[in-house]
């Protein structure tokens, strides 16, 4: 069935288990409608603003923006596959001037944390049959805002254009006549990769590598039937006729559907020992990865109960990991219990580099708060 979206009860109960709950409760969300979370970001703007200059106080019937008319800029910014280590300095600029951060329940909180104080933060994140927002909400909030004045940071998991359907978002507000910059962010692929050892491409053992997806959106098979979208109507068959042995290949979201494609990949000629990970929350202090032959992986898998987002490398250069668990050319031993559950990071541990009051995080806001006055004083002049 449709997504189901949350009310605030809802994303509030989604939100017990984890530790950072605040960032993704009822409350983080905003209120239900999109037109009443645009305004009471201009009502607590037009108060932070009289407070400051009783002399800005503007008509409260006015519906623009609450420091000069115009229309805002959305930054559609990737934050990496959890590591805050990995975050631009580009993405990490922008969190300090913006006034709106619209942010999805993959943006790890540590990095929620950077933002600075006075941004509206929101919450719009979506998980399996889950969704705060529907993505229709979505960006007639980064339409509403923009349409306001305001400057938006829209925050993604990964890279916006790798599977974070930051395309549609732009396209949206590009209609609209809206000026987008994207900030490119570490994908998954690339980052879990490089932290376990695993070359993406090796020479004499991948000479390319596929990213997919192992779901489509909902209504993809009908549009690819009648010719309006694209022609993957399963994904599943789409990544076993886009794989082969010299490739490594990447799923993205395909915890549910890898029996699927673990079987089918087997039958069109993929040997069963295959080498292959899973990674569960990969980069973070929480990360879980199974390390198991292709044949043996979803029961593994299952076994070890690992949860989404998983992501999942197929290939001869996982073999190549410092973590891999079989010496080389060495054969899995018969009758199961072939494969291995690791807990914690691969390597050394940054997180502390980035807890709120570390002296990295002290030094990079002192940065923050200088371009933020220094940005400031310019719209002062520009007035």
């Amino acid at each position: 069935g449709a997504p189901r979206v949350a009310t605030n009860a809802a994303a509030a109960a989604a939100a017990s288990d984890d530790d950072d709950s605040h960032y993704y409760s009822g409350d983080a969300r905003g209120p239900n409608a999109v037109e009443d979370v645009v305004e009471l970001y201009l009502a607590r703007a037009r108060a932070t603003a009289a407070d400051s200059d009783p002399s800005s106080i503007v008509d409260p019937d006015d519906d623009g923006p609450p420091r000069g008319r115009g229309k805002g800029r959305v930054y559609l910014i990737g934050t990496g596959p959890g590591d805050p280590g990995l975050l631009t300095l580009k993405a990490f600029h922008l969190m300090q001037t913006a006034d709106v951060v619209l942010y999805d329940r993959l943006v790890a909180p540590a990095i929620l944390d950077m933002v600075h104080a006075d941004a509206r933060m929101l919450y719009v994140g979506k998980q399996a049959g889950f969704h705060t927002r529907t993505q229709d909400e979505i960006e007639a909030m980064l339409l509403g805002f923009a349409e306001v004045g305001a400057t938006v940071v829209r925050l993604k998991g990964g890279d916006p254009l790798v599977f974070g359907r930051g395309g549609e978002e732009m396209e949206a507000l590009m209609a609209r006549g809206h000026a987008v910059s994207i900030v490119p962010g570490v994908t998954a692929a690339a980052g879990v990769g490089s932290e376990l050892g695993i070359p993406l491409t090796h020479r004499g053992a991948a000479t390319s590598v596929r990213l997919l997806t192992g779901h489509l959106r909902e209504g993809a098979a009908k549009e690819a039937a009648s010719g309006e979208g694209n022609a993957v109507a399963d994904p599943i068959d789409f990544a076993v006729t886009a794989a082969d042995l010299d490739t490594t290949l990447v799923v993205y979201m395909g915890l549910g559907t890898l029996p699927s494609l673990a079987g089918k990949l087997i039958a069109s000629g993929f040997p069963p020992e295959t080498p292959a990970v899973a990674v569960e929350r990969g980069t973070t202090p929480r990360e879980r990865r199974v390390f198991s032959a292709l044949g043996e992986l979803p029961d593994a898998v299952l076994e070890c109960e690992l949860k989404s987002p998983t992501l999942i490398i197929i290939g001869k250069t996982v073999a190549l990991s410092p973590w891999w668990p079989r010496k080389a050319g060495e054969k899995a031993a018969e009758g199961g219990g072939t494969f291995v559950l690791q807990e914690g990071l691969a390597e050394e541990d940054t997180a502390a580099w980035f807890e709120r009051d570390g002296a990295t995080v002290r030094k990079l806001r002192a940065m923050g708060n200088a371009e933020r006055k220094a940005a400031a004083a310019g719209g002062e002049s520009a007035r």
